[in-house]
């Protein structure tokens, strides 16, 4: 019992160390405002396309 308590005890204090995160990229975040607009652009037209053939 005594040793999987001191095991249990010695993952805990060891899994912060395994857990570290990447750093940001250079640069920051990258806009996805232009791509949304064009993907909303295309579906409007699509349906337009769709609804004029019906």
């Amino acid at each position: 019992m005594k040793k999987a308590i001191i095991l249990i005890a010695i993952l805990i204090i060891s899994l912060p160390l395994i857990t570290y995160a990447q750093p940001d990229p250079p640069g920051g975040p990258v806009p996805v405002d232009g791509a949304i607009g064009l993907l909303a652009l295309a579906g409007a037209a699509y349906g337009a396309y769709k609804h004029r053939k019906n």
